[in-house]
C-alpha cells in the first residue's frame, strides 16, 4: 500500500501536519544540544526520523508559489492566513528553517507588481554579496580570492576544509612571529564561510 492510497482520507490537515513537523524539528534541535553521550544513544533513531520528514520536504518552489498567492491576496483579508501558512511551511522544512529570516525579508520587500521568481533571484544575489562582503571586511580576507573560493564551493556543493585554496584568502602573517594564530584564524574563517554556505546553498 502506498501513501497515495490515503489521498482524501488524511487524518491530519496540511496545517496540523506542518505544525507537527515544526515541533519535531524543534525537539531535534534541542536534542542536538545535549551531551555527546546522550546524543549517541538516540542518534540513529533521530537520523531515521529526520529522513522520513525529508520525504515530504517542502521546497523553495512551493514557498515562492505561496508568496505569489500572498501578494495577489494583499488587502483581501486572506493575506494574513497565507503569510501564516508561509511561516508554518518554513518551520516544517529541515532545509529552509535556517533561511527563514531571508525568506521573510524577501516577502516584506517584494512588491505586488513584481515577478516573484526574478525578484527572488535578485534579492538572494544582493544578500549573498552583502553578507560575503561583511565576512571579508571583518576577517581581512582577500576579496577576489574569497569570492572565487565561495563560487567554487557553490559549484562543488561544499566548503573545502583542506587543501591550499583556503590559505590564499587569509590575510598574510609573519613567519617569524611565535603563536601567530594562523590555524585558529583559518578555522574561524572556515566556520564563518560554512555558515554562509549553508545559509545560501540551494536558494538560487
Amino acid at each position: 500500500m502506498a501513501f497515495d492510497d490515503f489521498a482524501g482520507n488524511e487524518i491530519l490537515s496540511q496545517r496540523d501536519f506542518q505544525d507537527y513537523q515544526s515541533l519535531y524539528l524543534n525537539l531535534y534541535a534541542e536534542f542536538r544540544s545535549t551531551s555527546e553521550a546522550e546524543k549517541e544513544s538516540i542518534n540513529d533513531d533521530v537520523v531515521f526520523e529526520i529522513e522520513l520528514i525529508k520525504q515530504v520536504e517542502i521546497n523553495l518552489d512551493y514557498i515562492l508559489m505561496l508568496v505569489e498567492k500572498y501578494l495577489k491576496a494583499k488587502g483581501s483579508g486572506t493575506d494574513k492566513e497565507i503569510r501564516a501558512t508561509i511561516e508554518r511551511a518554513i518551520n516544517a522544512s529541515p532545509s529552509l528553517r535556517n533561511k527563514k529570516d531571508l525568506i521573510e525579508q524577501f516577502v516584506d520587500s517584494v512588491s505586488t507588481a513584481s515577478k516573484v521568481d526574478a525578484e527572488w533571484l535578485a534579492f538572494i544575489a544582493a544578500k549573498k554579496t552583502e553578507e560575503l562582503d561583511r565576512i571579508i571586511a571583518d576577517e581581512g580576507l582577500d576579496a577576489d580570492e574569497t569570492k572565487a573560493f565561495v563560487d567554487n564551493a557553490f559549484r562543488d556543493g561544499a566548503i573545502p576544509s583542506s587543501g591550499t585554496a583556503i590559505t590564499k584568502i587569509l590575510p598574510p602573517v609573519s613567519r617569524f612571529s611565535k603563536n601567530n594564530g594562523h590555524s585558529v584564524k583559518k578555522q574561524m574563517v572556515l566556520d564563518k564561510l560554512a555558515v554562509f554556505f549553508e545559509r545560501f546553498f540551494g536558494l538560487a
